[in-house]
């Protein structure tokens, strides 16, 4: 039995979406004949065999995302391709179809003849396709366990530990340290790893990637094609021809799909489709409508002296992709307060002074969690493509931790049923993790709301970008003494100034102003807040 599996499809092209499967199981194929429909960011590409046979078992379905790697189907009877530029590999293996039923392992380990069984790397997380080998922890010789870590890689959320998923004996590192690895490719070659991965079938190297709705930056738009795109408001339809890839880069834009006007066969809608209707869209706008600037090529810099260059990390890239993205989807407003902390400090003290060092951050974050109680609307994510507001009944707070990498966002979870000791303690050891880069990504995922507090460092104030998919943030500056006119007299007291950006989509400016008033009030009122819950 052999695998057909999704062959390379181009320059930067991970995945595709499947449209089309021209074959059933049972079917005869021959060598060159189609027998699938790809549609990727790119064209709808026909896919073709490789080698003659009879179709096994399908392992995907139309709709589905298949990465490149993936095993498609199982044929029988087959011969091995004899040329390199065929589209599609082919590769013996000791795994029934049944495999495709396996639970995704750590790591994928697919049995070849001679006893040595090739480590691919497995699939990393929701939207995560590639990350960076930051550390080989085992080399050529070395006896493994199951479950022993043999890697840590770097993706754009947290740096992974990659466990081995059978015993064997190193034979080969396909991969080195710096470099960048993709899902599916392969990192090892073990002997020995043939039992194991008898005893446990080997899944497929890349499992079909779930439904992302992650903040990602989406590309820049292509060049629109000759026809031009119609801006104004199409008939509402029913049925809309698009494929869930190009739904989701539709939603992230903030653009009805069903606006989209398709060039495609049947009215069809592509990604330039879309991307060419949200260009259209831009350049329509008025000036000063809130469009991000065209990009424009720098200057040669070596002209006033010497530079070096340096590649992005990857939380740096990320960052950089996140924080654009949400700069040029949301219409931010920041609005400004002073909160009188004198009260909270002695109490923080007293704290303080019994053996726990805790800052003023996990007394905010409690305010926080019961301010989102109290104003709904500001634990919210707006979905644009549906016209439709998504209210949360968990209270997820992210809390900003500068780290050597750059600005990471770890997220406490249910943080309206812990202590302020309990959010102090589990703050102190994520902000720890996140230093160390044992982040996991499931911590980095699920906020409602973040903070950012700069006061450590210093700053009068300063306008937080929101980040998406939350619709606020409260940003924390430096405190300080001031005389505040009280009863006929000036007296000093401890000043916070606060900085709460929010989605103007969501939230009016009375509201906003309402949150923040709230927040400081209950601040400057600690014994009212329950430390124990």
């Amino acid at each position: 039995m052999a695998e057909l599996k999704l062959p390379e499809l181009g320059e930067n092209i991970t995945q595709g979406t499947v449209t089309k499967i021209l074959v059933k199981s049972g079917d005869t194929i021959k060598k060159g004949q189609n027998i699938l429909e790809l549609e990727t960011d790119k064209a709808v590409l026909e896919v073709p065999s490789s080698s003659d046979g009879i179709i096994g078992e399908i392992l995907i379905k139309g709709g589905a995302v298949v990465k490149v790697g993936q095993p498609i189907f199982t044929l029988a009877g087959s011969s091995p391709a004899t040329s390199s530029a065929v589209p599609v590999e082919t590769k013996t293996t000791q795994a029934k179809p049944e495999a495709k039923a396996e639970p995704a392992k750590p790591a994928a380990a697919a049995a070849v003849p001679g006893g040595i069984a090739e480590m691919t790397l497995p699939a990393l997380g929701e939207n995560i396709e590639k990350g960076t080998i930051t550390k080989i922890l085992v080399k050529v010789g070395d006896v493994l366990k199951k479950g022993q870590n043999i890697l840590e890689i770097e993706t754009d959320k947290a740096v992974l530990e990659v466990p081995s998923p059978s015993e064997g004996v190193v034979k080969e590192i396909l991969i080195k340290t710096g470099t960048v690895v993709k899902v599916g490719q392969l990192i090892f070659k073990i002997e020995g790893g043939a039992s194991a991965a008898s005893a446990a079938p080997a899944a497929p190297a890349a499992a079909p990637a779930a439904k992302t709705t992650s903040p990602v930056a989406t590309p820049a738009p292509a060049a629109a094609p000759a026809t031009p795109v119609a801006v104004a408001t199409m008939p509402v339809r029913k049925d809309i021809p698009a494929a869930p890839s190009v739904r989701l880069l539709a939603r992230e834009l903030g653009i009805d799909i069903g606006q989209v006007p398709g060039t495609g066969k049947a009215g069809r809608i592509s990604v330039e489709d879309v991307k060419a209707y949200c260009k259209a869209l831009n350049t329509s706008r008025p000036a000063g409508g809130g469009t991000a600037a065209a990009s424009q090529p720098l200057p040669n810099f070596t002209k006033w002296g010497s530079v070096r260059r340096e590649a992005m990390s990857n939380v740096r890239r990320k960052t950089a992709e996140h924080l654009s993205y949400a700069w040029s989807t949301i219409p931010h407003v920041t609005q400004f307060d002073k909160v009188d902390i004198t009260e909270l400090e002695k109490l923080r003290k007293s704290i303080a002074g019994s053996g726990k060092k805790i800052s003023v951050t996990p007394f905010i974050i409690k305010v926080i969690a019961a301010a989102l109680k109290k104003f709904p609307q500001f634990n919210a994510s707006i979905d644009m493509s549906t016209q439709e507001v998504i209210f949360k009944d968990y209270v997820n707070v992210g809390v900003a931790v500068d780290t050597d990498r750059g600005l990471l966002v770890p997220v406490l979870k249910n943080v309206d049923k812990m202590s302020i000791l309990q959010i102090h303690d589990e703050l102190t050891a994520m902000a720890e993790r996140a230093r160390l880069r044992k982040t996991t990504i499931e911590e980095m995922q699920g906020g409602c709301f973040t903070i950012s507090n700069l006061g450590g460092i210093g700053g009068t104030i300063f306008t937080p970008i929101v980040n998406w998919p939350e619709v606020a943030i409260l940003g924390v500056s430096r405190g300080s003494m001031e005389q505040v006119y009280t009863d006929g007299h000036f007296i000093p007291r401890l000043m916070l100034p606060l900085s709460l950006s929010y989605d103007h989509r969501m939230i009016d400016g009375a509201d906003g102003a309402r949150f923040i008033r709230w927040v400081c009030e209950a601040i400057q009122q600690p014994f009212l807040l329950d430390m124990n819950k």
